[in-house]
């Protein structure tokens, strides 16, 4: 597949639309929500390596990142298509919630101040 730009809504109707011609049909919300979790252990394990204080064991792969990234991605926008979730609209909402909650919290954290310039 070529390189292209997609929004989230693009996003979850490619996905809708793989799984129901080669994907056969969504496994169920419990089973997606397990492997999401895995995927989620499987990127944490990367970036514990990658820029954490642990090593790769010997003959352990380098992980890809943005391939354990985009797998949690893609497990995302499944249950977001199972339950009905407009993943556009949702991130939206959430950036607004997050703007008047936290519109001087973080300039006013001294810790991150603190860290300006390191």
């Amino acid at each position: 597949m070529s390189e292209q730009n997609l929004s989230i809504s693009e996003a979850q109707a490619l996905v809708d639309q793989w799984i129901k011609t080669i994907g056969v049909r969504y496994f169920n919300e419990l089973t997606n929500m397990s492997i999401l979790m895995e995927e989620v252990g499987e990127l944490a394990r990367g970036m514990a390596r990658t820029y954490g204080e642990q090593s790769y064991k010997n003959g352990e792969t380098k992980t890809d990142l943005s391939d354990e990234m985009a797998d949690v991605l893609w497990v995302l926008l499944c249950l977001a298509n199972q339950t009905g979730v407009n993943l556009n609209q949702a991130l939206l909402k959430s950036i607004e919630k997050k703007t008047k909650r936290d519109a001087d919290r973080h300039k006013n954290n001294q810790k991150l101040s603190d860290s300006i310039g390191d």
